[in-house]
């Protein structure tokens, strides 16, 4: 079961909305490249806006328990949370508050190619995660951090839903 991608988002900032629509508008495996070479580009600057702002202690199982995966089936497991399949370990991602799991992000990137699956030899990445991100370099860094929370908050599988809203069921809250 896959759930279905969310149209809003908690970005303020225009040009960041748009660029994260492009991002959105992207198939699982060319947001995981994207994300690749974002954090390639990115990486020491992403330093002190994941890690210093998360509780490794929540998020630290799920980056170890991927450790722990053959090359292959990390990939299935970082595409079940890219789009947003019901599996187990996207359970436990999407459990997690959104500096969190932008925290196993920055933790997974920073072993690819070592613990954690690489890109593949000769890989090219396709016009359109390109054009993303040539987009995501106009946008000053505050909104890239932005942009990439968003992006982290919205993968991940998770029964919760969000309670209806008064338009929905005609009625209002009362005290």
């Amino acid at each position: 079961m896959t759930q279905p991608k969310t149209d809003t988002t908690q970005i303020s900032d225009q040009s960041t909305d748009q660029v994260f629509a492009a991002y959105n508008s992207l198939g699982t495996d060319e947001k995981l490249a994207f994300l690749y070479y974002v954090y390639k580009a990115m990486g020491d600057s992403i330093t002190p806006a994941a890690p210093n702002a998360a509780d490794p202690d929540l998020s630290g199982n799920l980056v170890t328990e991927l450790y722990s995966l053959s090359k292959d089936e990390q990939l299935e497991a970082m595409r079940s949370i890219v789009g947003r399949t019901d599996s187990r370990l996207s359970r436990l991602y999407g459990g997690l508050a959104s500096k969190n799991q932008l925290f196993v992000w920055y933790a997974w990137a920073k072993e690819m190619g070592d613990r954690v699956v690489d890109m593949p030899k000769g890989y090219q990445a396709s016009d359109d995660v390109k054009e993303v991100l040539s987009q995501l370099k106009e946008v000053d860094f505050e909104s890239q951090i932005s942009f990439l929370k968003e992006a982290a908050s919205q993968m991940g599988y998770s029964d919760i839903q969000n309670p209806p809203s008064q338009s929905e069921t005609g009625k209002t809250a009362s005290l």
